[in-house]
């Protein structure tokens, strides 16, 4: 009896991935268990499956079209969104931008993505592609995560390994690198603008 209500809630969960509507609860699928079985419901049903996983921190214009780009590859868009922890464990302290909640909400929002749900630290990176066994599985030329070796080593439990060139001039590691320049260069100018003030009250102490 379990069992048969855990199906008939995964193809309730199917029946609203596949519509039109944003569906935030069902689209966003962080127990991999669950994710598994709404998967193979999908395969079953003659769907092609695309999985792709990445930070979207400040989400820009190159993250909207690479994922245009993969859903190109099949006909079920899933993205593996990277956790807070994992963000800062691969990007440093400093990130993510954006917590992870709200970059899964912003993603929800993009007609491409089908499915999301969250990558952890703990599980590496072979977790979530050895759960979901893509149809395709897409990475990014901007990442070193997947080399030649990686590429090797998941492509048995791929069906094809697409890797695709970024998609825009700009990066979220580039813009936060602009953020902290254009911050440090206000700040300068701030110390700049005091300094003669400094030495002025200076001298009017060493007078009296």
């Amino acid at each position: 009896m379990a069992g048969k209500k855990q199906n008939n809630g995964s193809k309730t969960v199917v029946k609203n991935i596949l519509s039109a509507g944003t569906n935030y609860a069902d689209r966003f699928i962080p127990d991999y268990k669950e994710l598994k079985r709404v998967v193979e419901d999908l395969k079953r049903m003659g769907y092609r499956i695309v999985l792709t996983q990445g930070v979207y921190d400040l989400i820009h214009e190159g993250h909207a079209l690479y994922l245009e780009q993969a859903l190109e590859h099949g006909d079920i868009l899933i993205v593996g969104v990277d956790t807070d922890e994992l963000t800062r464990a691969r990007k440093g302290p400093g990130r993510p931008i954006v917590p992870q909640d709200e970059r899964l909400r912003m993603l929800s929002h993009l007609r491409h993505v089908h499915i999301l749900t969250l990558k952890h630290l703990k599980d590496g990176l072979a977790k979530l592609i050895e759960v979901v066994r893509p149809d395709v599985f897409i990475t990014s030329e901007s990442t070193s995560d997947f080399g030649k070796k990686e590429i090797l080593k998941y492509k048995s439990i791929c069906g094809k390994i697409v890797t695709l060139p970024p998609q825009a001039t700009t990066s979220t590691t580039g813009r936060v690198r602009f953020l902290t320049i254009q911050g440090a260069d206000k700040l300068a100018q701030e110390v700049m603008r005091g300094i003669p003030k400094l030495i002025s009250d200076a001298l009017d102490k060493l007078k009296g």
